[in-house]
């Protein structure tokens, strides 16, 4: 993929500098246990709408002794879901959907699966919002990469989930 379609610069990406982790990341997106797709936040830019976040990935991780037995890979419904944590926490953290919301994946759009991540990997996701209506949807690109290499992309469609109503039903 050349530089000019990049979000951010791979190469420019320090995820060293943790701005929000496992802890913080918790008050913004309710995923839990083996749910939990991010590590860290390391860059949240609410005036550009760029968000990123990074997934350690391990031996133990549930899906390796079944995807695929003796060669395990990440499922790529997996890596589009850490991009949804990942635009789902810059869009609660700066009230982007207006209000108390749990936001939900409305849609995947054009997601590529360039390479495979495996276990040990880094994978560090990249989220740029590009469509904004409040109360209605967020829209973003993303673009994930172990160390420099592009793994996957697409976009990503982010809805408000009516929270009241699946209290009242859980």
């Amino acid at each position: 993929m050349a530089s000019k379609d990049w979000i951010l610069d791979p190469q420019e990406i320090d995820t060293t500098q943790v701005v929000a982790d496992l802890e913080a990341i918790r008050r913004y997106n309710r995923q839990r246990d083996a749910m939990e797709q991010l590590t860290a936040i390391v860059y949240d830019d609410p005036e550009r709408n760029i968000c990123i976040g990074y997934r350690d990935t391990s031996p133990e991780e549930f899906w390796v002794a079944g995807h695929m037995p003796g060669m395990p890979l990440m499922p790529g419904v997996m890596m589009c879901e850490a991009a949804a944590q990942v635009c789902s926490f810059h869009a609660c953290r700066h009230d982007l959907l207006g209000g108390e919301v749990v936001v939900g994946l409305g849609g995947l759009n054009n997601v590529r699966f360039r390479e495979t991540v495996l276990p040990g990997d880094r994978l560090t996701i990249v989220t740029q919002i590009i469509k904004l209506r409040r109360g209605r949807m967020v829209v973003s690109r993303f673009q994930e990469f172990v160390d420099t290499r592009l793994v996957c992309e697409g976009e990503i469609r982010a809805i408000p989930l009516p929270v009241e109503e699946l209290r009242d039903n859980c």
